[in-house]
């Protein structure tokens, strides 16, 4: 049988990514969706081929045809939603950032735990294959020891001095509370500080941030950049924003022995090249556009890790460390000094 998919809120990631990742994903398919405006939630239905749509959330998680969930919702709702499905047995793959509080992420992790259910975090650039290679090449010690790692996604409209309007539904992403307290850093930044931990496969444990937000007047940044250190010594910088129309939003790993760059390769589509320049290894990867791509792979390897009884590519305790740093960013950035992120288990 195909993994029966619930789409929790339909906004326009569910609208233009996932659900046709979904559709394209091998043994999958959408069941149910669900949004408070019925309308909505019927014409979402109509277009992606769902066979129910609900203007309740305990109608979506009652239904005995939906395996997975999909939370896409306000982030500062994602824990209630996520444990609700828990609760009734449904694995949940949340987007990110996972929760917009430590507490919440560790009752998220929790709950799933509790109730058997996999829990995973939408964190597609995991699944981009010039990562995969890159993580690889430096377990393999290709680099030798590693000393520097960047990472920045940003993005903007030419000639307008400010970030590109939000519309519609998307307006809450300007409501501090219901975002977490950060705009550009929960956007974009996530993804890159997430990468960051995938490539180097250690956890941050100090950071320092600068904004152009967390104060009184502007509590949400539209610029953001930081320093961290890594638990094996690697110093990094990540830099994200909604004023950087021309951002190439690239990677770089510097080590002893060589370096691997990426260029164009955080974004939401599967694109971009990948060089690797070494004592041992010089080879160069280019990874035509494929939109959907890496959407695709993060489902198919969710339904995998469902099937195979093991942690999918993003973890929630990955969306769990991420928030962590996030919190972290936020009070270094309000406060002006260098935050230490404690070891967490859950």
């Amino acid at each position: 049988m195909p993994l029966g998919w619930g789409i929790i809120s339909i906004g326009q990631h569910p609208d233009l990514k996932i659900a046709p990742a979904m559709t394209a994903a091998d043994d999958q398919e959408i069941v149910a969706v669900y949004s408070r405006d019925e309308g909505r939630a019927s014409a979402f239905a109509e277009k992606h081929g769902a066979s129910a749509a609900y203007d309740s959330l305990d109608g979506l998680i009652q239904d005995r045809r939906v395996d997975a969930v999909f939370i896409a919702s306000p982030n500062s709702l994602h824990s209630e939603h996520a444990l609700q499905a828990a609760a009734a047995g449904k694995h949940v793959l949340s987007e990110k950032p996972m929760t917009t509080t430590l507490e919440d992420a560790v009752a998220m992790v929790r709950g799933c735990r509790k109730h058997g259910v996999k829990l995973g975090t939408g964190y597609h650039l995991r699944t981009h294959p010039g990562h995969i290679l890159t993580r690889r090449l430096i377990s393999e010690g290709v680099l030798g020891h590693v000393a520097l790692a960047q990472g920045q996604w940003g993005f903007g409209v030419r000639g307008t001095g400010g970030p590109p309007p939000r519309t519609g539904l998307r307006q809450w992403w300007d409501d501090p509370e219901l975002m977490g307290g950060a705009s550009t850093m929960m956007g974009t930044g996530v993804h890159a500080i997430d990468l960051l931990r995938f490539l180097l496969d250690e956890e941050i444990t100090e950071i320092a941030a600068l904004t152009d937000g967390q104060t009184g007047e502007r509590p949400l940044e539209q610029v953001a950049a930081m320093t961290l250190r890594f638990e094996g010594g690697a110093v990094a910088t990540m830099c994200c924003g909604r004023l950087l129309p021309d951002s190439r939003n690239d990677f770089a790993v510097y080590g002893s022995d060589g370096r691997i760059t990426g260029r164009a390769t955080l974004w939401e589509a599967l694109q971009g090249r990948v060089d690797v320049v070494s004592e041992t290894v010089n080879q160069t990867e280019v990874y035509p556009n494929e939109y959907l791509g890496n959407f695709i792979a993060e489902l198919e390897d969710f339904h995998q890790a469902i099937k195979e009884d093991r942690e999918p590519v993003a973890t929630g305790m990955d969306g769990l460390r991420v928030v962590q740093i996030t919190l972290a960013m936020i009070q270094s950035a309000k406060e002006g000094r260098t935050i230490k992120i404690e070891p967490i288990s859950v």
